[in-house]
């Protein structure tokens, strides 16, 4: 049985990704900062900060005793303030930079070196539309996904020769609580800007998920699909 690693697992994208490889017969190991909203079998929940490196680092010993190795990882956890860059205050810019990039980079280091023994790992880091469309009111959050897409192009390169993919999705405004409290007339905006002007479902992210995942997919790798037609 597979493994997948699964980061803000509490609620929203994260909860119904751990919901479809449970489904599909997987282990999933999640985690957040409250305590666990699934209960299944195969599903084992740390309840923990994403960019607290001992808490992460022990995560990951569990996991190698627990299950030997670690198939796939999807970095999905993060964290957005929309305020104008002069009303943005330095504890929201740690706050946000401390989820997005510290806690995606501790979990890439720490579960790339459970899928070594794999030869076929897989990690799906999350990025945003915010920046490609340099969303006003977003600039400590584009900024941060900026970030995680220059790591995951780099790590890419570096986990390659451990046949380890690293790919990035970035979705379009989904009905979570990331974008609630976005002003009805900039969501509009926003989704003008798309090709397909829809707000995206979760089903769209999973598809995507599934795509980087398959075995067929072993060739790609350093990519990132912005969804609805965003580029």
């Amino acid at each position: 049985m597979k493994t997948i690693v699964i980061t803000g697992t509490r609620k929203g994208i994260g909860q119904a990704l751990a919901q479809h490889y449970l489904n599909k017969g997987w282990n999933v190991a999640g985690c957040s900062r409250g305590d666990a909203s699934i209960q299944h079998e195969h599903y084992t929940h740390f309840s923990l900060d994403v960019s607290d490196e001992e808490a992460v680092v022990a995560m990951a010993r569990t996991l190698k005793k627990q299950f030997g190795q670690v198939d796939a990882l999807l970095n999905n956890a993060g964290i957005a303030s929309m305020n104008h860059a002069l009303l943005t205050p330095a504890s929201t810019v740690n706050r946000i930079l401390q989820t997005n990039v510290v806690g995606t980079f501790l979990f890439c280091r720490e579960m790339a070196k459970l899928m070594r023994s794999t030869k076929a790992g897989r990690i799906i880091n999350f990025t945003t539309v915010a920046h490609p469309l340099n969303l006003e009111g977003e600039a400590i959050y584009a900024a941060s996904k900026a970030a995680v897409e220059s790591l995951t192009r780099i790590l890419a390169r570096e986990l390659a020769e451990l046949q380890i993919t690293v790919n990035a999705i970035g979705p379009t405004p989904i009905e979570t609580d990331l974008i609630r409290g976005v002003p009805a007339d900039k969501m509009e905006a926003l989704l003008q800007r798309q090709a397909i002007r829809r707000m995206g479902e979760v089903k769209d992210v999973i598809n995507a998920v599934d795509f980087f995942i398959r075995p067929e997919s072993d060739f790609i790798t350093g990519q990132v699909i912005y969804l609805g037609g965003v580029n």
